[in-house]
């Protein structure tokens, strides 16, 4: 297959089927000598973790592993983590799996050598420079889904599990060293997440390409990405051994955090908290929330999806693209309403306020008030 290459935007990425031979070499390139690989449990005993392990163990690099990791991983995971890490007397980790594994793995590297409670490094103002930068532990990131783009972000998302509340843990240190990105590490993904964990990824580039923040350089890669996202996931959710639409799959969730830089909005302000309290699968729950969130936010993105629906031949402008992601996530499968996601009598007043703080709705190209956003989760159910 020539869907291959060696990239260093937005980090180094050596993308292709089959690269996770290059694991040990990666180890090298990024300083390490003993890595823990943290994944999470559903992923630990199968093979593509157990062989990843055996090419660490060739080289001698040690075969440590954690994988004591949630769907949405909390403070206890990473406790736990932290005490396999530092137990283990380890110099990196290796981040394995969905956006469950990467995450967690990437704040374990991140906290090691911190004083301070994880919560005191929220994606809030300039909280970051908090952190002592040079005790944050070198990265690798191994995406084994192709949606959440954790593999090359500066964040790591969080749960509280007292407050239920996502936290998005931010260092620009938290971007991975070297990420291995190979589609033959995705060919085991079910249906259901391959649906899920794409629409994320089209919720990425949607949620960029429609914040009202500056950045054309992300604004580009968010097109592209949900061009991808249209042409390659109906058809590797039909067949889940195209390997030629794994790997486009895998570039469009590689490019959806890549254009987030630009911002989120309302499709993850909403979906964070559902996550953080219903345990929700957060791709899925994105692809739910995504019709509604499009219709509240039509009076200030009509031209501009207008001109997006152009480019990825998608006919009658705005109504068009709307018809077209209602469309598109019945055909995979995504519950039509937040209701058949499991979300039933819900504290309306908990979500609203929580969707409030969350950092992403500051992107919305809409201003969220309290009363506006408890209309959209009311649309939303």
């Amino acid at each position: 297959m020539q869907l291959t290459g060696n990239w260093s935007y937005p980090t180094s990425i050596r993308f292709g089927a089959g690269r996770i031979s290059e694991i040990a070499d990666a180890c090298n390139a990024a300083g390490m000598s003993k890595p823990l690989l943290v994944t999470d449990r559903g992923l630990a005993n199968l093979p593509i973790a157990q062989n990843t392990l055996d090419l660490l163990d060739q080289a001698g690099l040690g075969r440590a592993m954690f994988s004591e990791v949630d769907p949405n991983p909390n403070e206890k995971n990473l406790a736990a983590g932290l005490e396999a890490y530092l137990a283990g007397g380890h110099d990196g980790v290796i981040a394995f799996g969905g956006g469950s594994g990467l995450d967690l793995g990437k704040v374990v590297a991140f906290m090691c050598g911190q004083t301070r409670p994880v919560w005191d490094y929220e994606d809030i103002g300039d909280w970051w420079t908090r952190a002592d930068a040079d005790k944050i532990a070198p990265i690798i990131c191994v995406p084994t889904t192709a949606g959440t783009g954790s593999e090359v972000g500066r964040a790591g998302v969080l749960s509280n599990s007292v407050t239920h509340e996502k936290k998005i843990i931010f260092h620009p240190k938290l971007l991975a060293a070297v990420v291995i990105c190979d589609p033959e590490l995705t060919l085991g993904m079910p249906k259901m997440i391959t649906a899920g964990t794409g629409m994320d990824a089209f919720a990425h580039c949607l949620e960029a390409y429609c914040s009202p923040h500056y950045h054309p350089m992300s604004q580009g890669i968010a097109v592209e990405g949900m061009r991808l996202v249209k042409e390659y996931l109906p058809r590797v959710y039909a067949d889940g051994n195209d390997l030629e639409a794994r790997a486009h799959m895998m570039s469009a969730a590689a490019m959806g955090a890549t254009a987030f830089m630009k911002g989120l909005g309302a499709i993850h302000a909403l979906s964070h908290p559902i996550g953080a309290f219903y345990n929700s699968h957060h791709g899925t729950t994105n692809a739910v929330v995504m019709a509604p969130v499009l219709k509240f936010n039509r009076p200030a993105i009509e031209t501009r999806i207008e001109a997006l629906a152009a480019y990825l031949g998608i006919a009658g402008g705005f109504d068009g693209f709307y018809d077209y992601v209602v469309k598109l996530n019945a055909s995979l499968g995504i519950p039509a309403n937040l209701t058949e996601l499991g979300v039933t009598d819900p504290d309306m007043d908990w979500l609203v306020a929580s969707a409030l703080k969350d950092p992403s709705c500051g992107g919305n190209p809409i201003e969220m008030t309290e009363a506006n956003t408890r209309a959209l989760f009311e649309a939303c159910l």
